[in-house]
């Protein structure tokens, strides 16, 4: 359910079918499936029978700092869930276990606000002990996206990409390809070895307000009894942009003081450097 006031009540996040979802991605070419839920793997139960799908997950962590971000868990089992889900509270427990079983993990959208508020100090832990940084979302901003693969380059990081979708519309539309992988195990070592190739589509305002349309149409064959609330979706555009503006600000707020920092260490570096020239003459 969306954590929203009122609408935790009365709607879902996503009203997917996963076997829709398989069957879809399938159609558009693709060799290896997974799906990220939210704290979710309840569609492992009706995809646990194709070969080609492997179990992931987005873990909503709470970082040392008191916020929020989304992490991306890929090739897990049930019982990796329920110990994930069991530490996703605390992100130094998380990472440990995460270490000590060989997943492989992501931040997800990191120059996004989707989750709320964040802190120097988050993106100190991102660049120490984060292997995989999503460079491109197709739900995000294309700046931020290109702002997330700059600064995974420039801490080392390797790059992966996703449609982040919660309608049938956008899935599979933004991926990450490694060449030649025809099973799960080869997929994941494409991507720890850095091999991953990303492709497809950026975010925009209009598909994002499209999509949350998609969403209420979706909830009202669901629960036909929230027809008399339908009125209220006139001003789906206006709420779709006032988060749309929120994201670039979060963007551009985070972007610039980054690349302040970057800056500063490059000339204590320089000083660095300079002063131990000086002192070897």
């Amino acid at each position: 359910m969306f954590d929203a006031p009122v609408l935790s009540r009365i709607c879902r996040e996503s009203y997917n079918d996963p076997t829709e979802v398989y069957e879809w991605l399938k159609h558009l070419g693709m060799s290896i499936v997974t799906i990220t839920d939210h704290d979710s793997i309840d569609a492992v139960e009706v995809l646990r029978r194709y070969p080609d799908f492997f179990l992931s997950e987005e873990v909503t962590v709470k970082m040392p700092s008191g916020t929020l971000m989304h992490l991306g868990v890929y090739g897990i089992s049930e019982r990796d869930h329920a110990e994930i889900q069991r530490r996703r509270n605390d992100f130094i427990a998380l990472l440990m276990y995460l270490t000590e079983r060989k997943l492989f993990f992501s931040v997800n959208h990191v120059l996004s606000g989707l989750t709320g508020s964040r802190d120097e100090e988050d993106f100190r832990w991102f660049a120490s002990y984060v292997p995989a940084f999503e460079i491109r979302n197709g739900q995000m901003w294309p700046p931020a996206n290109a702002g997330a693969a700059k600064l995974a380059k420039r801490l080392g990081k390797i790059g992966i990409a996703g449609s982040d979708s919660h309608t049938i519309a956008g899935v599979g539309r933004t991926y990450t390809e490694v060449a030649g992988a025809r099973t799960a195990e080869e997929f994941l070592a494409g991507l720890r070895a850095g091999s991953g190739v990303i492709r497809g589509a950026h975010g925009s305002y209009a598909k994002l307000t499209s999509d949350v349309y998609r969403i209420i149409l979706a909830m009202l064959r669901d629960q036909p009894w929230t027809l008399p609330l339908m009125p209220l979706a006139v001003f789906v555009p206006v709420f779709t942009a006032g988060h749309w503006l929120n994201e670039i600000r979060f963007c551009r707020k985070w972007s610039a003081k980054l690349e302040s920092e970057e800056k500063q260490q490059r000339l204590l570096w320089q000083l660095d450097s300079g002063l131990e020239t000086n002192l070897a003459s």
